[in-house]
């Protein structure tokens, strides 16, 4: 059942280079500026992943320009955990953490099993479907639990 956009939705994974970051972005996409939408891992050892930059492209959802950035320094550039509505975890790790970050906080937190496209499919063909399905996972979660989008496509 669709329910109302919160005013702020923090999304998170294991490294904020996959799944975080292409839900940020397709959120966006799919319902404006309304919602400040942003991203973290667990760690932000990693780059975006130029897979998740190429299946967002093919829906007009701009990733290249994203920068990966941890829980501890979403904190110390001044995002506070506290000061959002909702929180949506990709990765059992990230569920955790996120728990664990929140539970002084009245906060909830979601989680979403969305798949781990990485290292999955030995050709460019067949890593592109599996980052296509977690695209698609992402995109039907969001739909399934904020309505149709208010933007266009």
């Amino acid at each position: 059942m669709a329910q109302e956009l919160p005013q702020s939705v923090l999304f998170c994974c294991d490294h904020n280079a996959v799944r975080s970051p292409m839900a940020e972005g397709i959120m966006k996409k799919l319902y404006g500026t309304g919602t400040y939408v942003q991203s973290v891992g667990v760690t932000n050892d990693m780059e975006i992943d130029g897979f998740s930059v190429a299946v967002c492209q093919e829906l007009d959802v701009e990733l290249s320009r994203h920068r990966s950035r941890s829980f501890d320094e979403m904190e110390n550039w001044g995002d506070d955990l506290s000061s959002f509505d909702l929180v949506i975890a990709l990765s059992p790790a990230s569920q955790r953490r996120a728990l664990e970050l929140t539970r002084y906080f009245h906060l909830d937190v979601e989680y979403w099993p969305i798949l781990d496209p990485t290292g999955l499919g030995e050709t460019r063909e067949a890593k592109l479907a599996s980052y296509r399905q977690a695209r698609d996972q992402i995109h039907d979660r969001l739909i399934d639990r904020f309505g149709p989008p208010t933007e266009m496509i």
